[in-house]
């Protein structure tokens, strides 16, 4: 199958970088060292295929999304793989006292030789909020502090004391930095006008979902400015190539096909394990306020949610268009899933690698370019005369592409 949409770079005129997000999502039922296994099957599978990066995320209840520490699993990652780049996300901050993250996170970035991307959050699981006994409205502010002391002790030489509300710290300091100068620190947006300002505000990398949920939601063509007026009002420098959207892929051969080989998984993972976590998620996924539970399909929710389900020219086509809608974004990032084999799984990947990426990347310009004149050549009949087939149009001429001056 041959696909034929025309290049087309990012609007900001730069190639856009392609990762994938696991938090994982896997049946409750099944054997967790297995799925594991699977897991960093498929790091190493995405670096095979090109991928930029690959992003892990943090739970630690509910029995579906089953690691608990994205350091450890990502430097277990960073043993079978050299060149992807390996993120956090996101470690769920409030949860932990921020000496062991920033010690953990500096010193996984020595064990993936400076490919660590350190991303951060205050948890929107509410069985882990549940499960640690910490007030909702306390998660916001212990995440600031938090990022505020690991900050300090990742970029400064001395000793480092604070008093917070929630930690103190006297006299502390990493014996180990990290291998990169600096860490890049990234964020998920939830498209709310606040988590967007907060981005902007401390100069994090943005990661926001493509079509973000809710009444309330800053839509993706407004995010950019929301998040770069607070970065100015705080002195600080966020850069557009850094901004990656958030969606659900798969593709195969057809529209159709694609659709027949996940509708079955994900309407299993959106009423089995996102309407049962929490009365929030559930209507997140309604396409407007009254419609009913029954009326909730996958249709309708990837719909909603931008997700993109067809072939790579289908593929193509929704990133440009999301592309254009947000003003220009640095990347695409896609969340993994199990809605279709693993075999099924990996051919969609393969099929984005092989005629997605590049479309996106620039690698197939010369190429079409090359097929294109050759078409034309042979449209002229310039080849049959440079088989001899005709007249030969270079026989009075002593000079060649290939002839050597003497």
């Amino acid at each position: 199958m041959i696909y034929t949409s025309q290049l087309c770079y990012s609007i900001l005129g730069d190639k856009l970088k392609f990762s994938f997000f696991m938090m994982p999502l896997h049946l409750p039922i099944e054997n967790p060292s297995l799925s594991f296994k699977r897991d960093l099957d498929w790091i190493s599978y995405a670096e095979d295929l090109g991928f930029d990066e690959f992003w892990v995320g943090e739970h630690h209840s509910a029995g579906w999304e089953t690691i608990p520490s994205p350091e450890m699993f990502l430097a277990a990652a960073s043993q079978r793989t050299s060149r992807i780049k390996l993120g956090t996300s996101m470690i769920s901050l409030p949860f932990h006292h921020p000496f062991h993250v920033a010690e953990r996170i500096a010193f996984l970035d020595h064990l993936t030789e400076g490919r660590t991307i350190f991303g951060i959050g205050r948890c929107s699981l509410p069985t882990d909020i549940k499960l640690f006994q910490i007030p909702y409205q306390d998660l916001q502010p212990m995440m600031e502090e938090s990022l505020e002391i690991i900050t300090k002790l990742l970029e400064n030489d001395e000793p480092v004391s604070y008093e917070g509300k929630y930690w103190d710290i006297n006299d502390m300091y990493l014996q180990l930095k990290s291998y990169q100068p600096k860490i890049p620190i990234a964020i998920a947006c939830s498209g709310s006008k606040s988590s967007l300002e907060f981005a902007g505000r401390k100069g994090l990398v943005p990661l926001s979902l493509a079509h973000p949920p809710g009444p309330y939601s800053v839509p993706i063509s407004n995010q950019w400015k929301v998040m770069s007026e607070a970065a100015k009002k705080s002195g600080k420098k966020i850069d557009r190539k850094n901004w990656e959207l958030v969606t659900y892929v798969y593709l195969s051969d057809s529209k159709e096909q694609a659709w027949a080989d996940i509708e079955s998984g994900a309407y299993r993972d959106i009423h089995e394990y996102f309407f049962n976590i929490s009365e929030t998620a559930r209507e997140g996924y309604k396409s407007f306020p009254d419609q009913e539970e029954q009326d909730i399909t996958v249709a309708s929710v990837a719909n909603q949610r931008s997700w993109i389900i067809g072939t790579p020219d289908d593929a193509i086509e929704a990133i440009e268009k999301l592309d254009q809608e947000a003003g220009g974004i640095g990347g695409m990032m896609i969340t993994t899933h199990e809605w279709a084999s693993d075999k099924k799984s990996k051919y969609s990947a393969e099929l984005f690698a092989r005629y997605v990426m590049p479309h996106f990347r620039g690698h197939t310009k010369d190429l079409k370019n090359a097929w294109d004149r050759t078409k034309q050549d042979f449209k002229d009949g310039k080849l049959s005369n440079a088989s001899g087939k005709g007249n030969n149009p270079f026989e009075d001429d002593h000079k060649t592409n290939l002839h050597v001056k003497n």
